[in-house]
């Protein structure tokens, strides 16, 4: 028997191979041909047919269908600038030995009117133009209901419990004291750079709660950098941010309750946040640990992760139903999973890049589009904005080193716990958006907390270095956050 391809075979292959092509062309042809005649006899069977006419033209699809394409194609665009552009910036900042996350918002900035929309503003109005807005601003705040729900993974509640008394004066004076310092402070700010429609004690508020705020996963970053973060100045450091978290944001949504109701619902909505915080406590995590446990074995399955973005979304939900806000109510549920269990991990792991690469440079950008640094015009408003810095320093400072002081701890470490409580970071940027959001701040003031977040921020690695002279050991896994 002859093997196919042999020599003797290849005479007919030729005509064979003929044969089969032109069936097959003929098939093809006669079901093009086919198709085409019967589209042909339904259209014309079709002519005479009428449609009623539409209630709503926009569901039509026809007029809607191009400019609908057309914002897909710029925010396909926009994103993809928005990640290269962050994440060169990201990568230079850490090479001068700076978080990540700091570039990342200077490169949101430099994207907005403050920088590209100065120098180029045709090239803004066709990268960035103001219809994406609401759309960035869907993918900024879904983006921060995941970064909350990590940053509450990252937090350990036995922290609470196991404080020392220096951690717990250094926490609650690195709250009182700026907090103090801003309500004080909005004496001066309110006449200049706020509106009659919020009330000044709104402002107040508000404003002290602007100041009081600690980047947590930032300064977290800075210490793992400089290998103190098992230090028993870095653990200090830790538990106070972890506690300033927690408060700030317990202060934040009593804020936003009492913005929301106008005074009027306040107690209603605290009580509501009270009990929402007493029934996921009491009530869901020991639910939540069991279930973690039992889980421990088959892992992150696609069944526990839809459970999780299931409940995350459902605590976002009632958080923002009550009026606190989502974002508290997506970190209230990522601190009760237990943070060094499988699943806790797991989670880490497939979230914390697609939130690092993807949500929070929109989110920057976001915030970029809203500052409006060219409201701050004249040498006043600069000024205004210099004296803003220096408050917030001296408030966040000022009170961590004193408690540090007075708790027993030496001159070194306790400047080292002043500079690390004034890191602010992305934290700052979220409850500054949320005032934005409200009509708490106006944009002048919104642009003056963003340069005093990014001031503090970055003035706390080269002081750390020359108060502790930890050395920054690169690690190219760090993540931005």
């Amino acid at each position: 028997m002859l093997k196919s391809g042999s020599t003797a075979d290849r005479p007919f292959g030729a005509p064979v191979r003929k044969y089969f092509y032109a069936r097959g062309a003929a098939a093809y042809a006669l079901m093009f041909g086919t198709t085409l005649l019967g589209f042909l006899l339904v259209r014309r069977q079709g002519a005479g047919l009428h449609a009623p006419e539409p209630t709503l033209r926009a569901h039509a699809g026809i007029e809607t269908g191009t400019v609908q394409l057309e914002v897909l194609l710029h925010v396909l665009l926009a994103l993809a600038l928005i990640i290269l552009f962050a994440r060169l910036h990201g990568l230079l900042f850490r090479y001068f030995h700076q978080p990540p996350v700091i570039g990342e918002v200077i490169a949101g900035i430099m994207l907005g009117p403050s920088f590209l929309g100065r120098l180029a503003p045709g090239v803004t109005a066709y990268l960035l133009p103001s219809t994406l807005a609401p759309f960035l601003s869907i993918l900024a705040q879904v983006g921060i209901l995941l970064y909350m729900f990590l940053v509450g993974l990252e937090f350990e509640p036995a922290t609470l419990r196991s404080k020392t008394h220096s951690a717990i004066m250094v926490s609650h004076a690195s709250i009182m004291v700026p907090f103090l310092f801003g309500a004080a402070f909005s004496l001066v700010l309110y006449p200049r750079v706020s509106t009659a429609d919020v009330p000044f004690p709104i402002f107040a508020l508000f404003l002290g709660v602007s100041m009081s705020v600690t980047a947590f996963p930032v300064l977290a970053r800075i210490l793992t950098d400089r290998s103190i973060h098992k230090t028993s100045l870095g653990v200090m450091a830790l538990t106070c941010a972890a506690v300033d978290d927690v408060t700030a944001w317990c202060l934040l949504a009593f804020i936003v309750s009492i913005v929301q109701a106008r005074l009027g619902g306040a107690v209603l909505t605290l009580v509501m946040t009270v009990f929402f915080i007493a029934v996921m406590v009491l009530g869901i995590r020991p639910a939540v640990v069991r279930w973690v446990t039992r889980q421990e074995t088959d892992g992150l399955t696609r069944g526990a992760m839809t459970a999780v973005c299931v409940g995350l979304l459902l605590s976002s939900l009632i958080s923002e139903f009550i009026g606190i806000h989502a974002i508290f109510g997506a970190f209230l549920l990522g601190t009760l999973i237990p943070h060094d269990s499988t699943i806790a991990q797991q989670l880490k792991f497939k979230l914390e890049d697609l939130v690092v690469v993807l949500f929070l440079p929109a989110y920057f950008a976001f915030t970029g589009m809203r500052t409006q640094i060219g409201l701050m015009g004249g040498v006043d408003a600069w000024v205004l904005c210099g004296v803003i810095i220096l408050v917030a320093s001296a408030g966040k400072f000022g009170g961590s080193f004193m408690a540090a002081r007075l708790t027993g701890s030496g001159w070194k470490d306790s400047i080292a716990i002043g500079v690390l409580m004034n890191t602010r970071g992305l934290m700052e940027l979220v409850v500054l958006n949320i005032g934005l959001d409200l009509g708490v701040i106006s944009p002048v003031l919104f642009a003056m907390l963003v340069i005093m977040a990014l001031a503090t921020t970055l003035a706390t690695a080269p002081i750390l270095h020359f108060v502790v002279g930890a050395q920054f050991s690169y690690n190219k896994e760090a993540r931005a956050i």
